[in-house]
């Protein structure tokens, strides 16, 4: 951050301040809506030759798209409102980002210094309702304070676990005069984010990892944040230990090795889940143990020692106690584990371990039923989508059945490539989010895959895209329902489908929505002409498609682990548990 240090002082609007500030962090992308709090600073952005103002239909579809950016980029996603509900609209974006580690700077536009606490028009303590969803904000009402939190406000949103800031600006800070002058340094007593492992945790780790007989490497989203997929690739290949991916790391490991079991937790695979219940060393890497992937955790993986690696120390023992605690970035730690294991040698006795593993991977691989009445299944949409857009394209998911969907049936070989809201599932993220993932990635295809539900919640981004030249294309899985609560009323509610029904296949006619919104609109409802739908969207590049697949109502995911049972409970199809006993004895004989 001090590459622009050293530049000479100048006399400017705390606005002008403001914008070269956002121009000095190396911003070229602010996603946001004017308002009169932040109206100054809207004036010499329109100046501005190196960032993009791209103006949204709401402040929600701001915040996603900023994370969207920041997730497909790796870079410092970047959202702009104006004070009161303008803010508050970005509270649940900020709440997102704060879940998932996305770095990301909000900034907002107060009221007047004097004004504050005086409940003038639109006026809200927004640091003070953000405080528990960002990694840290500020409220400046000294403009000579701009460039200094602009700078903070980056920093601690990028480095460490990254997070949300929020920066919150005083209408007479941006009007006042000042002088601009971009800080050489920064002073952030208290923020010393630790990245370099403890070389006496990584040689006890190594220790438990030769020692093991049934280790498996339990990899989370701080992986893909770190961008340490390569080393991740060195220690599995190295190693031959079985790998899980979370939810938030998808493309974190290639889904065509063989030794990659899949997703974990509630919608996670048979391998993967009865990997970790059954594992007796599980090296966790950039992962919470969250109870998604848990389940019930008095039950979860009873005989596994913990090796937990994060670069958040408040994560680590949060939920499971470690027996090796290890306070890194997931990268500095996995090149350590590897370059120990080389000089030590990594000949752990796994054989019949990966050889179990292996067997429970082929006998319950994911699949599904095709509809009796000829219909449309959900999981071929996505098949065929993935086999036609390929691992080089951008994968942005909603939230719900099509979410989990989504993450089993699509073939994720990159980093970066799939999107999704994991911690706070958030219904109508998807279409904003890759929105911000297009404009940071113009060059790739990128796909939002939504529900018929999320679609509704934050369709008006389209219009953004068509203005913007934004050429999303948009998968509506449309079920007609709300189709996880749905599901969860037909297994555990007695079928009494209690406000779940949408009738999205009548009201409204997405084509004609899309065609409204200077889209292209499709629709589908039969697998014969999936791949052509497809292909005929894939084919268009200069505006934004939206397909409305019109898929079977009742199709649900599978396998299932039942929220607060033990993961031991999972079951691949309803009522069908799987079995292990024959092939359990087998290994345990030969281990």
């Amino acid at each position: 951050m001090t590459e622009h240090g050293g530049q000479g002082s100048q006399s400017v609007t705390g606005a002008q301040s403001l914008v070269t500030s956002l121009e000095a962090a190396g911003v070229t992308d602010i996603f946001g809506i004017p308002g009169g709090a932040i109206l100054p600073a809207y004036d010499p952005l329109m100046d501005s030759q190196r960032i993009r103002h791209i103006l949204v239909r709401h402040e929600q579809g701001a915040g996603h798209a900023a994370q969207g950016y920041a997730a497909a980029t790796g870079r410092v996603g970047v959202c702009m409102a104006t004070s009161g509900p303008g803010a508050t609209n970005l509270v649940t974006p900020l709440a997102d980002a704060h879940m998932d580690s996305v770095p990301m700077v909000a900034v907002t536009g107060q009221v007047g210094a004097s004004m504050i606490g005086t409940d003038a028009f639109q006026e809200a303590d927004i640091r003070g309702i953000t405080m528990p969803i960002t990694k840290h904000n500020f409220l400046v009402t000294d403009p000579a304070d701009i460039p200094r939190t602009i700078a903070e406000a980056f920093h601690i949103a990028s480095t460490g676990r990254p997070g949300p800031v929020l920066v919150d600006v005083a209408k007479s800070a941006l009007q006042a005069q000042t002088t601009y002058a971009w800080p050489s340094e920064l002073h952030l007593p208290g923020y010393r984010p630790v990245t370099t492992p403890h070389a006496k945790q990584i040689k006890e780790a190594v220790r438990l990892i030769r020692e093991a007989k049934r280790p498996v490497l339990y990899v989370g989203g701080g992986v893909i944040r770190s961008g340490a997929h390569r080393e991740l690739a060195q220690l599995a290949v190295l190693t031959g230990i079985p790998v899980v991916t979370t939810l938030m790391a998808r493309g974190a490991f290639p889904d065509s090795f063989a030794q990659h079991l899949g997703m974990p937790g509630m919608h996670g695979t048979v391998a993967a889940v009865a990997g970790l219940q059954k594992s007796d060393l599980i090296i966790s890497l950039g992962a919470r143990f969250d109870d998604r992937v848990t389940g019930n955790l008095d039950s979860f993986a009873p005989g596994a020692l913990i090796i937990h690696a994060d670069i958040d120390p408040a994560e680590i023992g949060k939920n499971r106690h470690a027996d090796v605690p290890i306070v890194g970035d997931a990268k500095e730690v996995i090149a350590q584990l590897v370059a120990l294991l080389q000089a030590e040698g990594a000949d752990g006795d796994y054989e019949a371990w990966i050889a179990f593993l292996a067997g429970l991977k082929q006998r319950y691989a994911l699949g599904y039923d095709a509809p009796t009445d000829g219909s449309l299944a959900p999981q071929y949409v996505l098949e065929r989508l993935s086999d036609i857009a390929g691992p080089d394209s951008i994968y942005v998911a909603g939230v719900g059945q099509h979410q989990m969907w989504a993450a089993q049936f699509v073939g994720y070989e990159k980093p970066n490539t799939w999107i999704n809201s994991g911690g706070l599932g958030t219904m109508g993220f998807s279409v904003p989010a890759a929105m911000g993932a297009k404009v940071g990635m113009p060059d790739t295809t990128v796909w939002a895959i939504d529900g018929d539900g999320c679609f509704q919640m934050t369709n008006q981004e389209l219009a953004t895209c068509a203005i913007n030249d934004i050429p999303i294309k948009v998968a509506i899985i449309n079920n007609e329902s709300l189709g996880m609560v749905r599901q969860w009323q037909t297994l555990f509610y007695n079928e009494r489908y209690s406000n779940t029904d949408l009738h999205s296949k009548r009201i409204p006619d997405f084509v004609k929505l899309a065609d409204a919104y200077g889209c292209v609109g499709l629709a589908c409802e039969s697998p014969a002409d999936v791949d052509a739908t497809i292909e005929k969207a894939m084919a268009i590049d200069d505006q934004p498609v939206v397909v409305d697949f019109r898929v079977h109502r009742d199709a649900m995911v599978w396998p299932m682990v039942a929220a607060g049972t033990s993961n031991d409970e999972i079951k691949y199809a309803r009522d069908m548990a799987p079995q292990y006993d024959d092939v359990q004895d087998d290994w345990e004989v030969r281990a």
